[in-house]
């Protein structure tokens, strides 16, 4: 029931439309029996946003595109992983004060690390994006050795200079070997759903396998790793974890992951 008392969380990107998140956090609030609720903020204006969500007493928010660069401008601390990944998705509000998190990659590496232990092992990252940094700074923080593939010379060696690790070009990829390899474009899902990065005779040198693309739950990648007989670990599983993530900084409680899962496969239709 809401009332004077509720607490406000939301999510602030353009477009939010489309986002899971609102039922995932909701339905999350509900079986804690918190008094609160999680809203979708379609926003252009991110410092007018930030000064509304001061103003309104928000307590958290998540960040999605195309924000997540620009709203480090408006924390007034950002944690050291989401400095070095140089993009926040959490804000966390308390006496005026916002801190801005990342925890995509706590989402990651949470989702791998159901499938293996992080820490000594060595991971090839498919791509050079937002997204590949942050999953390759989050890594290396399990301890892990990073590897980048990519398509384009100067993105993938740049984020590898970043990282100080290895870059090698998508073609060179038959000639590679890690422990995992993940797939962190958005290569299988849309007009993509066809298409794998990796040669079908290649997945099954990877004990593990893991995609972020989650619509379609099982990409072409996957479903050829699947047959491979390696472990493979979809999108919805960091998705689930990040949001995870979230929750417990908001709150202080422990997140129900059944609940949230539960919400997210709905949300797919599954």
């Amino acid at each position: 029931m809401i009332d004077g008392h509720t607490q406000l969380y939301g999510i602030m990107g353009n477009p939010v439309s489309h986002s899971l998140s609102p039922a995932m956090h909701n339905a999350a609030f509900a079986h804690n029996q918190l008094n609160a609720i999680y809203l979708p903020f379609e926003v252009e204006d991110v410092e007018g946003a930030m000064q509304g969500f001061r103003a309104l007493g928000v307590r958290g928010v998540s960040v999605t595109i195309p924000h997540k660069q620009i709203v480090r401008r408006y924390v007034d601390d950002i944690d050291s992983v989401a400095a070095k990944i140089g993009a926040v998705n959490t804000l966390r509000f308390e006496d005026g004060h916002i801190q801005g998190v990342n925890t995509d990659w706590i989402g990651a590496n949470r989702a791998l690390g159901d499938k293996m232990d992080l820490a000594g092992k060595t991971i090839l990252l498919l791509g050079a994006g937002g997204s590949a940094r942050a999953l390759g700074f989050g890594f290396q923080e399990a301890g892990a050795e990073v590897m980048i593939a990519s398509r384009t010379p100067v993105t993938g060696k740049a984020l590898a200079e970043t990282l100080n690790c290895e870059w090698h070009n998508l073609e060179e990829i038959s000639g590679l070997t890690a422990d995992a390899l993940v797939n962190a474009t958005s290569v299988g899902m849309g007009e993509t759903a066809d298409i794998s990065l990796v040669p079908a005779d290649k997945v099954a040198d990877f004990s593990v396998v893991m995609d972020i693309v989650y619509a379609p739950l099982e990409t072409r990648l996957l479903r050829e790793a699947r047959e491979a007989g390696c472990a493979v670990i979809n999108g919805l599983a960091m998705l689930l974890y990040q949001g995870v993530a979230q929750f417990e900084l908001w709150t202080g409680q422990q997140a129900p992951i059944h609940v949230m899962n539960h919400e997210l496969r709905a949300g797919l239709g599954i």
